[in-house]
């Protein structure tokens, strides 16, 4: 069903971040080429502070210090860059059952998030609670398979976005997983969920097809993979034809390396996700010739470390 590619492991220390899981797919070539840079985080679950020097097993990494540094360095380094997020903002540190999720919104604006979805545990201060918190937010939030209509949430959610870079339209929608079960009826209230592959097949034809965009994004808070039949993003790559790169959150899944899946053409569909509490950031590398072909050049691991002196 999937195959994944060996890779050259590298590792950079230094200004606070260590680069890790180096995957060179093509060499770059000509001048004609436009480079795409994709940075991507899930799942950071509030987790504003690195984790304590306590012997743990994430301690001093993630914290939103070190994250926004390594982003910084990166758009020094690179043209064309878009920051994604694919859900689960909120809940996990005092920080969110004290202030409810302002800081963390704050925080992603601050690093000039371009776009997110929301998570299951987003919805843990209640669909009031978190459309209290998008004043603070300067960056859409994208779900192609929840209706707000009757909410709190209706009218200040979106399905996807196009972003335009260079001479590239990159579209990139959104996709949540089944509330019913997961979350209290009452924190979703009236919130209505529709078919992720529907939805997913509809949107990536709009984006790839109508709106001619050369590249489709999925954020999906799905999950990576799951014994059974139960909807995922390799089941989401699998079964459309026009989504390039899935985004994925919600199982935590430390993948070192993306995973390739074949859609329903036979192409291949990239599928990659940083586990949790932001202790990862992805890094994507694409180019695109001068016909718009597009190749993933490199990915890497951003393994988010505490600054030390020294």
């Amino acid at each position: 069903m999937q195959n994944r590619r060996d890779f050259i492991k590298q590792a950079t220390i230094g200004g606070g971040l260590l680069m890790a899981g180096g995957f060179p797919f093509q060499a770059l070539a000509g001048a004609t080429e436009t480079r795409l840079t994709i940075l991507h985080t899930n799942d950071v679950h509030s987790r504003l502070d690195p984790f304590p020097m306590d012997g743990s097993k994430y301690q001093g990494l993630g914290g939103v210090a070190a994250r926004a540094s390594a982003i910084e360095k990166i758009r020094s380094q690179e043209e064309h860059v878009l920051l994604l997020d694919a859900g689960d903002i909120f809940q996990g540190t005092p920080y969110f059952n004290l202030y409810k999720g302002e800081p963390e919104i704050k925080a992603m604006s601050m690093m000039q998030y371009d776009a997110t979805t929301m998570g299951n545990h987003d919805f843990d201060a209640g669909i009031e609670g978190f459309a209290l918190q998008l004043p603070h937010a300067n960056f859409p939030i994208l779900i192609a398979n929840y209706d707000f209509n009757n909410t709190p949430l209706e009218g200040k959610t979106q399905p996807y976005k196009i972003f335009k870079k260079g001479n590239l339209k990159i579209g990139v929608f959104g996709l949540g997983i089944q509330l019913h079960g997961l979350v209290p009826t009452e924190a979703y209230g009236q919130t209505k969920y529709m078919d992720p592959i529907e939805k997913a097949k509809e949107y990536s034809e709009l984006l790839k097809k109508k709106k001619n965009c050369d590249f489709v994004i999925c954020l999906s808070h799905l999950g990576f993979q799951y014994n059974g039949n139960k909807v995922s993003d390799c089941i989401i790559a699998q079964e459309t034809e026009y989504i390039d790169l899935i985004i994925g959150g919600h199982t935590h899944t430390f993948l070192d390396t993306p995973t390739i899946i074949k859609n329903k053409k036979g192409i291949d569909v990239i599928v990659n996700q940083m586990g949790w509490a932001g202790v990862r950031l992805g890094k994507l590398d694409y180019v695109f010739d001068s016909k718009k072909n597009v190749k993933l050049s490199n990915a890497q691991t951003v393994i988010l470390t505490k600054q030390t002196i020294g």
